[in-house]
């Protein structure tokens, strides 16, 4: 169902628009010891964006949760930005073989991967697992002009390319496609959407307080800090009913604007790593799932539960894959 709805998605907006680095095996012993029940231990999670974006409060939320119910213990995030997350797609596929590395990823780096023109693609990839969806934010700076989402429509549609958007990523990914699809809802031609793509909500955000674009869309999760302290406004959320961590934050359907959008996140592991480490991976990320710990995560950040795991997210991957390949080749922004 999930899958299906982005596909509607994508499908409305085409009809619209008509390092290299040296791969180390984990030790086998380790996925021995892992398997035996004790927690599993040297773990590393790539986040292939900056600092503060959605991949990275995904990645450190779930190494976290891991760590407080004794799934895990030491488990390393790092960041490794650029190119949309192409750049960390690069380093993961290179790895090959390296059961204790894996990359925090979603939507956006699929897209990525057809802008940028990546080499690596996340078919060389092993599917570990699908976690959570979210819905998008319509946000802007605490001293914008724009009270409403109606505001922001009205000034938008006189001046379609005057007011810039900004996105935490590449052309292809949800914060590109979200805008695309809000301006078709409106009545603006997408083609003349003045977008902004920054490499995660890290930057994404200096951006928009600093007021070098209009607005900004991204996941509503990234602004949560920014939304408390009253640093920015979140003018509305694209998801079906209202998001329990921003009572007071209309949908847009509910807005009469007829759109609802959601993003995805997940991790996969290198190629070739083998069934015990990728065993070790799955049986950690499915004890987190099911951890009180997680849950609580979850409501706290308003993530929408949407766990499946190995080869079931592997044919997830594939579809979405189609999916943003068909409206990049239609946009004219893949071969």
């Amino acid at each position: 169902m999930r899958s299906r709805r982005l596909l509607t998605v994508t499908t409305a907006l085409v009809a619209v628009l008509g390092f290299t680095a040296c791969g180390a095996t984990a030790n086998k012993s380790d996925s021995a010891t892992q398997d035996s029940g004790k927690p599993a231990t040297g773990l590393r999670l790539m986040v292939p964006n900056t600092a503060g974006g959605g991949y990275d409060t995904t990645a450190r939320t779930a190494a976290k949760a891991m760590e407080d119910a004794k799934i895990a213990t030491g488990v390393q995030v790092f960041n490794l930005p650029g190119a949309g997350g192409t750049v960390g797609l690069q380093r993961i596929v290179n790895e090959k073989g390296n059961g204790k590395l894996a990359m925090q990823m979603g939507l956006g780096v699929v897209g990525a991967t057809y802008t940028s023109k990546s080499k690596a693609t996340l078919t060389q990839t092993t599917p570990i697992a699908k976690m959570i969806e979210e819905a998008g934010a319509i946000v802007v700076p605490k001293n914008s002009p724009y009270r409403t989402i109606q505001d922001l429509v009205t000034a938008w549609k006189a001046n379609p390319k005057g007011l810039a958007v900004g996105g935490g990523s590449s052309p292809g990914g949800p914060d590109h496609l979200l805008p695309m699809q809000l301006a078709q809802a409106v009545g603006i031609n997408p083609k003349d959407v003045n977008f902004v793509s920054y490499d995660g909500g890290g930057e994404l955000l200096p951006a928009l307080l600093g007021s070098k674009i209009a607005f900004g869309t991204s996941g509503f999760g990234e602004f949560l800090d920014q939304v408390e302290s009253g640093q920015v406004r979140v003018l509305a959320v694209s998801s079906e009913q209202p998001i329990e961590a921003l009572k007071d934050v209309p949908t847009l359907k509910g807005s009469g604007i007829d759109l609802v959008f959601t993003n995805w996140r997940g991790i996969v592991a290198p190629p070739g790593i083998s069934d015990a480490d990728k065993k070790v991976w799955i049986d950690a990320l499915t004890k987190m799932h099911d951890s009180a710990e997680w849950k609580a995560e979850l409501q706290k950040h308003g993530w929408t539960d949407a766990f499946v795991t190995g080869d079931e997210f592997g044919k997830f991957l594939t579809d979405q894959d189609k999916a943003v390949a068909d409206i990049l080749t239609k946009l004219g922004l893949a071969a």
